[in-house]
C-alpha cells in the first residue's frame, strides 16, 4: 500500500513559499512558508502535519486494540505535540508527545494504560523513524 502527497516551493527561503497537496485531494495546494513554520501565520508546515499523522494514526492502532480485547470506544481524543529544535546538526524533531483521554465502557485504569503503551509502540506513525528512507533527485 502506498500513499503520495507532494510539495512545491518557489523563492529562496525566507521570501518564498510553496504548497502542499495530498493525493485524496484533502489538501489541494495548501500553503506552507519559513512564516507557518517558525513564527505564525496561515498555513501549514511539516511538523504539524507529523502531529497530525501521528495523532489520527495513534487513536486508530488504539481503537483496533481494544476491539481485539472486546471494548469499543465511546471517544478516544489525541493530542500530538512535535518538538523540534536546533541542534548542532540543525532543526531536528526531538519529541512526539501523544496527550489521550478518552472514554471507554468497560476498560480499567490498568487495561488502558497497556493498550495505550502497545498502540503507542505499535503506531505506524511511531515506528515511522526507525523505517529506511530512499530518494530519487534529479534536475531537468
Amino acid at each position: 500500500m502506498k500513499r503520495k502527497a507532494s510539495a512545491e516551493w518557489k523563492g529562496s527561503l525566507k521570501e518564498g513559499n510553496g504548497s502542499i497537496s495530498t493525493e485524496s485531494s484533502v489538501l489541494t495546494q495548501t500553503p506552507y512558508s519559513f512564516g507557518t513554520r517558525f513564527e505564525s501565520g496561515i498555513g501549514t508546515n511539516p511538523e504539524e502535519l507529523v502531529a497530525a499523522a501521528h495523532a489520527a494514526c495513534f487513536s486508530m492502532q488504539l481503537t483496533a486494540l481494544l476491539g481485539k480485547a472486546g471494548l469499543t470506544p465511546d471517544q478516544i481524543a489525541t493530542n500530538a505535540v512535535v518538538t523540534f529544535e536546533n541542534l548542532e546538526q540543525g532543526w531536528t524533531v526531538t519529541e512526539s508527545h501523544l496527550e489521550v483521554n478518552a472514554s471507554i465502557p468497560g476498560a480499567t485504569p490498568e487495561s488502558f494504560a497497556k493498550l495505550a503503551e502497545d498502540a503507542k509502540t505499535g503506531c505506524l506513525m511511531s515506528r515511522l523513524l526507525n523505517t529506511t528512507f530512499t530518494m530519487d533527485a534529479k534536475i531537468p
